[in-house]
């Protein structure tokens, strides 16, 4: 899947499909692109692993302060601000990744950051690269995307809701 020597000067891990298959194939990226029914139940059950550790440490450091309810709504607050971390964190990585293979240029480093240079993509390998932008990644940066703007949403309600009790 990767363009040949002597078609691309590139580094092998600095092209942008490997670099695209790399970050598809990483633990912290992966779970992002699964089915739409696996996406959600990854997302359920992270949110319920993250409330199970984070209710102990508010209610350490909140002990003689809050009821119960009050733990219980900033340990959901928290984990809804771990949630929103971990959205930008997956919409920089994706983000970057598709401007990669959408650009007709590439700009790589042969040995370290003082020798950059920039390779010009033949048609072939840019039209690949570009479908593969555009048809696999985009509905994936979509997805977190919403994701991310339900937690700010969310985020913003829970705020409303703490100012008002």
């Amino acid at each position: 899947m990767f363009a040949p020597k002597n078609v691309c000067p590139v580094p092998f891990d600095q092209q942008p499909l490997n670099e695209y298959l790399a970050l598809k194939k990483s633990c912290f990226f992966a779970w992002s692109v699964l089915s739409l029914n696996k996406y959600v139940n990854t997302i359920f059950s992270i949110f319920i692993l993250s409330l199970i550790f984070t209710i102990p440490i508010v209610s350490i450091l909140f002990y003689h302060k809050m009821s119960l309810f009050h733990v219980l709504f900033y340990s959901i607050l928290s984990v809804n601000v771990l949630f929103i971390l971990l959205f930008i964190r997956l919409y920089l990585g994706w983000s970057y990744i598709v401007k990669r293979l959408l650009s007709a240029t590439v700009f790589y480093e042969e040995s370290g950051w003082y020798d950059g240079q920039i390779w010009i993509k033949t048609v072939d390998i840019l039209t690949k690269d570009r479908l593969i932008g555009l048809y696999e990644i985009n509905p994936y940066i979509h997805r977190i995307k919403y994701s991310l703007l339900l937690c700010i949403f969310l985020f913003i309600l829970e705020l409303i809701i703490l100012y008002l009790i």
